[in-house]
């Protein structure tokens, strides 16, 4: 009884008050390593979307820079007369690119039909609606993403056209939770204007 009496051990309050502490230091240790996968979560999806941006940007300002004209607009899509790639003075097929938003306005892709031999596109026909799906009928079109995920997509000209000159691509993106709206321009350095008869509604040198 004496040995017994000597040896020292814990008692039932200190087994409790150390496990006590014990869930409170792991408490805390969950939590921090939850917030920080949270972090990680938050600038991945936060990096994901900059880089899309970033990426039609450089699309879009490069390829409004360099087209001829802006053949046409509407709610939710833009022609754009890319370049005149055999210096005929006409607007084929190959070289009309559409940047189109979708019904919903939830999206920006571009729309193009590259493997389309040379026919003259009427401006008209570009303006009133009937040339893409006539050549989405006729040539295989082709599709490239830029913004997978937005909202409220704008397009805004400083004219009517084929005048304009200045385009402004408006629209939403949320990153993390939060929504954040962003602004793409472009200017025409390369304006046909020349190229337009008087009334500026047809190519000079096509059969309107």
């Amino acid at each position: 009884m004496r040995d017994i009496q000597n040896k020292s051990g814990f008692t039932l309050v200190e087994l409790l008050v150390a496990l006590m502490v014990v869930s409170i230091v792991l408490a805390a240790v969950a939590t921090l390593a939850f917030a920080m996968g949270s972090a990680n979560d938050a600038s991945d999806d936060t990096s994901q979307k900059q880089a899309q941006v970033r990426y039609a940007t450089l699309r879009v300002s490069d390829l409004i820079k360099n087209c001829r004209l802006i053949c046409g607009a509407a709610d939710n899509d833009l022609a754009i007369w890319r370049a005149d790639d055999n210096d005929d003075g006409q607007i084929d097929p190959s070289e009309l690119v559409y940047l189109e938003a979708g019904q919903d306005r939830n999206y920006l892709q571009l729309l193009d039909f590259p493997s389309a031999f040379s026919w003259p596109v009427l401006l008209s026909s570009i303006q009133g609606g009937t040339a893409k799906e006539e050549l989405k009928l006729i040539f295989e079109e082709r599709q490239v993403i830029l913004l997978a995920e937005c909202s409220n997509v704008e397009f805004r000209l400083d004219s009517g056209v084929p005048q304009s000159k200045f385009v402004s691509i408006l629209f939403d993106v949320v990153e993390n939770e939060i929504g954040h709206q962003y602004q793409i321009n472009g200017a025409v350095r390369g304006w046909a204007g020349h190229l337009l008869n008087a009334d500026g509604d047809s190519i000079v040198s096509d059969d309107d």
